[in-house]
């Protein structure tokens, strides 16, 4: 055997354990759970899990290392104990606690906001609806719970299940705010991410963590797959578009196919999120919380009275519902929302523009109830006719652009009857039932075309395309009833009326725009047709008074992808003037906009005013640092169509609204109440209702307006029942308060990362300099001259960026930091500084914080030492298959006092607190300083086994805590065994010496 060879058998021979300290690449590395004798998994002291990596002894240089104590040559001034304690807080990701992923969230999550996390670890599975109203954060709520599962080994693999218009925001959220790096899996993505797939493994195993369109893997070639490798947790957001069975439309009925059988695993952890969990539909009510448990599905329509109470109490354990009334203000901490301010303003049509609308009316009030005869082709003809005019209603309420489109593509929609008269019964079958199957295909597919539909009935993307637009413009075989010349001369009138001259709308919106933006304003203009939105913002980008104080306009439509629109608004957000942002309602739910905007015009109502609400929930949230939201109800006064809206939805809603307190959609059955409320107020004007044939068979022919209403209201009503029933859900957050404090306070919180940094930024003779034009409250300042090795630390995206701006509260806009523990240019600025106090080659001038002090001062009476020492622990979690291993991080600042017979008096907690803020009143002589710093760095040796005992409680501590805190939620749920691994690191000594001159 040669020298080399008996070498690297030795090095074969060495045991690396967990949490022992080695030397290699220049850098001391922690030892981690998985490592042999041979491949050495480490993670560099005081590094991230980024840079976790594998060493291999037999071909580098691997040696055993130590943490040294300090020694003299650290010593400095009064202020090192507090910055270095805070530093050494703020920089653990791997910290030990009852809450295993709270050292690596990048949110500061609000008390509220636990709830929902409290409630999850008392189930086993977990299975949770939360329905908290728009704005609340139920992404966080959702992500917070997700966390912890994954970090406690609970669950293995997550999957999001969404619309694609919020797969790009959700994958975002979980990598930004908790460190989860999942996949993408829409139709545009599916290739190349099985590209990545390896032999047979399936792509829904391959990739742990996936956020999924919900309508790409309901279809049946995808759904028995995707149910059989699924994860073992499952978010569903916007769970009600997956239960909504009454319209029996094929969409509805393979989402809730596939959310079915998800559910059907026992074992399978499944958050549900929706904020309007009960629209009135009680099939759909019970199909929904019967995700949560089977027997849910068999519960009665109302759950009040004391008959019930059982019930509730069973359903509660899995379900929260509030609203901001409930949150504002809860266990002691205020959530700041803005206080929404809305208004109207009103237009009116041109006579030109106006004589067009009523002619178009004239001409399909003809069309639709001209005589035919019995036959099925006759019905769908009309059928069909009905649902254009209301579509060419819609255009011409939009604007002319969208008008001139939607007449140019108006033969689009009878391909929908002709299609549907091809692929149904024979002709003769089709005339004797008259057709029923037919016209309901041709309402199915129209519909969502022309009504505002809620997401149950959409297929995945908001419809933002002008009727007609998908099909061939040459369905028409020949000109029926010059139908085509007239569509064609309607086309031709509405491009005529293009402009802020013939075009009132445009031209009045121009002033609401400005005058908006003047009062430092950055509004949203939400419009129903791509058309609408292009042609507003090519109008809005020509404004002199917009131009002339540097706003930028941009529009967001459907006919971007998901990321194209992310990507747009992130660039527009980023203007650092004034933003006015031209939209459809592709963005109108579940996209967060409150980082660049506070104002929202609704340039076209919306047909269902739940819309309405959406959009202005995209501003009007948590983390909007305006103090002011705005809202504008635009409508023209002389518009027949906004008249109707007005009337029978948009403020019988806000009445509703009022008496009730809750929002709820309009009926499930809102598209034949809708259709018979139009077919009502424009085709029969002036005529007897009961006389009138009726086009809808599926609408009684006495249904009223009133009965809408009442409908409406009842299921409004419903809902703030079940909102007072579940309005908390079984459980108060002080059950676990204590254990969240004591988290918060091993962690540092954001009011601990704002001292930190403005300290450390100080001591590191940055300029700082206060924002006065921020938006919203809070402490704001704007950071110059950082420092080359400071730049050197931000995260590598904004690498040497010698400025930016920290915020305390709100969204963070491109360029800003928040002040939170887990921001990166805070935690790089924390490690900066712990690593500066630990570098022996770093002059002392140059650290911010120092590992020793002898400070004298009035605070203490007699001598009095402070050590702040570091623990490794290592954590057994039970895991989903089997137990997995993690090293995590504590810290103990302990101090003791001299007594008259030379023994030492542990102080208390809170004492060893305030020792950390004590400040100098008297300078020290420098000889005595270093006479008494190393008296108490000579004690560290006999210390030793007391600092060793100390971190045996903590373990000790740890696992009951994690018992505890489960056993109070109720939980089944296997705790961990936390074990010390010796030994202690002492990082700073601090020593304190009364000031008897100035007592």
């Amino acid at each position: 055997m040669t020298s080399t060879d008996t070498e690297r058998d030795e090095l074969g021979r060495l045991e690396y354990t967990p949490g022992s300290l080695i030397h290699a690449r220049g850098r001391d590395w922690l030892v981690l759970p998985g490592s042999t004798r041979m491949a050495i998994l480490a993670r560099p002291v005081g590094g991230t899990d980024a840079e976790t990596g594998m060493l291999i002894p037999a071909v580098e240089n691997v040696q055993p290392a130590s943490f040294l104590p300090p020694t003299l040559a650290d010593r400095g001034d009064s202020a090192s104990a507090a910055l270095l304690r805070d530093a050494l807080r703020l920089s653990f990701r791997h910290a030990a606690g009852p809450f295993r992923s709270f050292g690596s969230l990048a949110v500061s999550p609000r008390n509220y906001q636990l709830v929902p996390l409290q409630m999850a670890l008392s189930l086993d599975p977990v299975r949770l609806l939360i329905a908290d109203g728009v704005g609340i954060g139920k992404t966080i709520e959702a992500g917070l719970i997700a966390a912890e599962l994954l970090a406690c080994g609970d669950a293995e693999r997550l999957v999001v299940l969404c619309s694609p218009q919020l797969a790009v925001q959700w994958q975002a959220e979980l990598r930004t705010k908790f460190g989860i790096t999942a996949e993408l899996l829409l139709p545009s993505t599916a290739t190349r991410l099985r590209r990545g797939v390896v032999g047979d493994q399936s792509l829904f195993t391959h990739y742990p963590y996936l956020v999924v369109s919900t309508d790409y893997v309901k279809q049946k070639s995808r759904r028995d797959e995707f149910a059989l490798y699924c994860g073992d947790l499952v978010i569903v957001d916007e769970a009600h578009s997956t239960v909504g069975m009454t319209n029996k439309s094929s969409t509805s009925i393979e989402r809730y196919r596939l959310v079915r059988t998800l559910a059907d695993r026992s074992d399978r952890h499944m958050i549900l999120l929706t904020a309007t969990p009960h629209s009135g539909d009680h099939i759909q009510w019970t199909n929904l919380i019967g995700l949560l448990k089977e027997e849910f599905g068999d519960f009665p329509e109302s759950l009040s009275g004391d008959v019930n109470r059982g019930l509730r109490e069973r359903l509660a354990r899995h379900f929260i519902q509030r609203d901001r009334s409930t949150i504002a203000s809860f266990l002691t901490e205020e959530t700041p929302f803005p206080t929404r301010i809305p208004g109207e303003a009103t237009y009116r049509a041109t006579p030109d523009y106006e004589a067009l609308i009523n002619e178009v009316i004239d001409f399909g009030r003809e069309q639709v109830l001209a005589p035919g005869d019995a036959t099925g082709a006759s019905r769908q003809r009309q059928r069909v006719r009905w649902w254009q005019l209301l579509g060419f209603l819609r255009a011409l309420s939009s604007s002319p652009a969208a008008a001139a489109a939607t007449f140019g593509k108006a033969s689009g929609l009878l391909a929908i009857g002709e299609q549907a008269d091809s692929d149904d019964a024979p002709p003769e079958s089709a005339s004797a039932k008259g057709d029923k199957a037919t016209l309901a295909r041709i309402d199915e597919a129209a519909a969502p075309a022309v009504m505002d539909v809620s997401d149950d009935d959409a297929e995945g993307e908001t419809i933002d395309e002008v009727l007609g637009t998908d099909t061939d413009d040459e369905s028409l075989a020949d000109d029926e009833d010059g139908y085509k010349a007239a569509m064609a001369l309607f086309a031709q009138r509405a491009r005529a009326l293009e402009g802020p001259k013939e075009d009132a709308k445009l031209r009045a919106v121009t002033k609401i725009v400005t005058d908006l933006v003047a009062q430092g304003h950055n509004p949203i203009l939400f419009c129903r047709f791509i058309d609408t939105a292009q042609y507003v913002a090519a109008h809005l980008s020509t404004v002199p008074a917009l131009k002339s104080v540097g706003a930028r306009v941009e529009d967001v439509t459907g006919r971007l992808t998901p990321d194209e629109r992310d990507l747009r608004v992130k660039d527009l957000t980023s203007h650092d003037g004034p933003r006015v942002l031209v939209a459809t309602d592709c963005l109108s739910e579940g996209i967060n906009l409150q980082a660049g905007f506070d104002a929202v015009i609704h340039y076209d109502l919306a047909w269902n005013p739940t819309r309405h609400e959406q959009r202005e929930g995209r501003v009007d949230r948590f983390g909007q640092t305006a103090p002011e939201v705005r809202t504008v109800t635009y409508y023209g006064s002389n518009v027949p169509v906004d008249g109707v809206v007005l009337d029978v939805l948009i403020r019988r809603h806000e009445r509703i609204k009022r008496a009730t307190g809750v929002v709820v959609s309009v009926p499930q059955s809102s598209t034949a109440a809708q259709a018979a409320l139009w077919e009502a107020l424009i085709l029969r004007q002036g005529q007897n209702r009961a006389a009138a044939p009726t086009l809808f068979d599926f609408v009684e022919q006495d249904f009223t307006d009133q009965d809408f209403e009442v409908q409406w209201e009842s299921n409004a009503k419903e809902e703030a029942r079940s909102r007072s029933l579940f309005s908390q859900g079984r459980l108060e957050p002080a059950a676990i308060e204590a254990a969240l404090a004591a988290v918060r306070d091993s962690l540092g919180g954001p009011a601990d990362a704002k001292t930190f940094t403005v300290q450390a930024l100080t001591r590191l003779g940055v300029p700082m300099v206060p924002v006065t034009d921020a938006v919203g409250g809070g402490f704001t300042v704007r950071v110059i001259d950082v420092p080359r090795p400071v730049q050197d630390q931000w995260p590598v995206a904004m690498n040497r960026k010698p400025a930016l701006r920290f915020r305390e509260y709100g969204t963070p806009l491109p360029g800003e930091a928040m002040l939170t523990r887990t921001d990166p240019y805070v935690e790089s600025l924390a490690r900066y500084v712990l690593d500066a106090a630990l570098d022996p080659n770093l002059p002392t001038a140059n650290r911010p914080a120092h590992r020793a002090s002898v400070i004298t001062t009035t605070a203490v009476e007699v001598r009095t030492v402070l050590l702040v020492a570091r623990y490794r622990i290592q954590l057994e979690l039970p895991g989903t298959k089997v137990p997995k291993r993690e090293i995590a991080d504590h810290a103990d600042f302990l101090a003791y006092r001299d007594t008259l017979d030379g023994q030492r008096e542990w102080l208390e907690p809170d004492e060893v607190t305030s020792l950390l803020s004590a400040s100098a009143s008297a300078s020290t002589n420098s000889d005595l300083a270093a006479d008494q710093l190393q008296d108490a760095l000579d004690n560290l040796t006999v210390l030793a086994d007391v600092l060793v005992a100390r971190g045996e409680r903590a373990a000790q501590q740890l696992t009951e805590q994690h018992a505890a805190v489960r056993t109070a939620l109720g939980s089944k749920a296997r705790s961990i065994n936390a074990t010390l691994l010796p030994p202690a690191d002492v990082l700073g000594v601090y020593v304190y010496l009364p000031d008897r001159g100035s007592r």
